[in-house]
């Protein structure tokens, strides 16, 4: 298994808004995608839930960190 992690310091408005702007792509995307692929499965309804709750958190601006955490599986999607 690979493991990629990013951490974004937020130390500002700006800063913050940032944050607040690319939590609100990633929940819209998914919600998109959700649709279209497990529209009212189980799994779709809570990453959406996970996902509204980071981006719900993001709109109050306070300092903090934003860290993205990437893992890769080695096997693959058993298509």
């Amino acid at each position: 298994m690979s493991h990629y992690e990013a951490s974004f310091e937020i130390d500002s408005k700006t800063d913050s808004y940032a944050a607040r702007r690319m939590l609100e792509q990633v929940y819209d995307t998914i919600r998109e995608e959700s649709r279209s692929v497990q529209e009212g499965t189980d799994d779709a309804d809570e990453l959406l839930r996970e996902f509204k709750t980071l981006r719900d958190a993001a709109k109050r601006p306070m300092p903090g960190r934003l860290t993205i955490t990437y893992e890769r599986y080695d096997g693959g999607f058993g298509d």
